[in-house]
């Protein structure tokens, strides 16, 4: 770890356009991948007949992968730039890596959007847009890449420049949070200097936007919320919930709530990379223990906050939700598999209020019948179990879901609202 503020950073965009070449090029470019890892990678591409892949190779260590040519895990890396440390979640474009790339997005601060110049704004690129708008990503730099495939022409540049705008316009995503860079991350054109071969761009490289990207503000005003990812008994200390704080701050000797198995006690001891600490806030992985709480009174799913504002517990909830794939149509009283924070539970959409126009943000439809692949949509939504969950309003951090069902992710969505049990 460095001492710099930490950025998570997403790269989306449609397949092929070049993600996990640009990847490599930014950990090449920053020193983070030694010169005879490239060298080697490049040996193998090219014996593979796959010459020029050597930086996407650095990403695509699978070997299932290098042998499809397709990203299929999300790869952390890490890289510096001079004023932040940077991990990158290398978002799939393929759709059945859509779930990767929601519990991938909802992980990052900002993102780069790949859009290939010779190509301009495909499906994925679309879908990519509005689910990091959904989840919440609020500043986009987008790389018009392979700008070597197309002569580095300045017009080719300006009309996918202004197709991504009205892309952006119709998910209502702000343009003016949005900056343009004429990239190839082929052959290294702005990515860490300025290219002579687009003498008509004068902005910045994209090591330099990123570097100009704003600081995350920790979420340390927000009340304590630490979704529990596993319990364990450890002998000697007895009961150790683990999992990552998302938001607020966790001291010893604090009183805490577990919801929704609504039981709670007195933080006795907080542990961190296997050192006793006497607090941690967000972004810290952390096992606890708790006076009085046994290994059966708590589950993975279960969130816990202050004693004096615990978790909300959903009796119903209601969301907006954005259906990426579904073979039919989504009716009320669909049950599919809610994933929210580490929680997974069945819940049934009981109603669907309205249809919204994802064009315009306008709603396009009062109490629709179904709802189908590509709509959006605010839906009534009852847990069938009891399920802590907040309005993302509020904790935005435990504010998104995916829905599952059939093996595929098939919506994605925020909570607005919860009608607490």
């Amino acid at each position: 770890m460095s001492d710099k503020p930490h950025q998570n950073l997403a790269v989306i965009g449609h397949v092929d356009h070049g993600k996990s070449t640009m990847v490599g090029r930014l950990l090449y470019e920053t020193g983070s991948v030694p010169e005879h890892v490239i060298e080697q990678h490049k040996e193998e591409a090219e014996e593979k007949g796959k010459g020029g892949f050597e930086f996407a190779y650095v990403m695509d260590n699978l070997a299932e992968e290098r042998e499809r040519g397709v990203t299929i895990d999300i790869a952390h890396q890490e890289f510096d730039t001079d004023d932040y440390y940077f991990t990158i979640v290398d978002c799939p474009g393929h759709r059945d890596f859509v779930k990767n790339m929601i519990t991938g997005a909802s992980q990052a601060d900002n993102a780069v959007l790949v859009v290939a110049a010779d190509d301009g704004v495909a499906p994925q690129t679309r879908e990519h847009v509005f689910l990091a708008r959904t989840l919440g990503i609020d500043e986009l730099i987008v790389a018009v890449n392979k700008m070597d495939v197309v002569d580095y022409e300045e017009s080719t540049y300006d009309q996918v420049v202004s197709d991504v705008k009205d892309l952006f316009k119709q998910v209502q995503f702000n343009t003016d949070d949005a900056s343009f860079i004429p990239t190839s991350a082929f052959e290294g054109d702005n990515v860490s200097e300025d290219s002579e071969n687009t003498p008509w761009y004068d902005g910045e490289t994209l090591l330099e936007a990123l570097n100009n990207l704003p600081e995350p503000q920790p979420p340390t005003d927000a009340p304590l919320r630490l979704p529990i990812q596993d319990v364990y008994t450890i002998s000697g200390i007895g009961t150790v919930p683990v999992g990552r704080i998302e938001t607020g701050t966790m001291n010893t000797g604090d009183n805490v709530s577990f919801q929704p198995s609504d039981v709670g006690g007195e933080v006795k001891t907080i542990e961190m990379h296997h050192e006793e600490v006497p607090s941690a806030e967000p972004g810290d992985n952390v096992g606890f223990n708790v006076r009085g709480i046994g290994k059966d009174d708590i589950r993975r799913g279960d969130v816990c906050g202050p004693a004096d504002e615990p978790p909300s517990v959903a009796e119903t909830f209601t969301a907006q939700v954005v259906v990426m794939q579904h073979p039919s149509v989504i009716t009320a009283g669909y049950t599919p598999v809610f994933h929210a924070h580490t929680a997974q539970v069945a819940c049934t959409i009981e109603s669907i209020d309205k249809k919204m126009d994802p064009a315009s943000g306008e709603v396009a439809e009062e109490n629709p019948d179904f709802i189908q692949s590509g709509d959006a949509a605010v839906v009534t939504v009852r847990p069938q179990k009891p399920l802590s969950i907040e309005p993302s309003s509020e904790i935005p951090e435990l504010g998104s879901f995916a829905v599952r069902d059939m093996g595929q992710t098939i919506a994605a969505g925020k909570v607005l609202d919860v009608n607490e049990a």
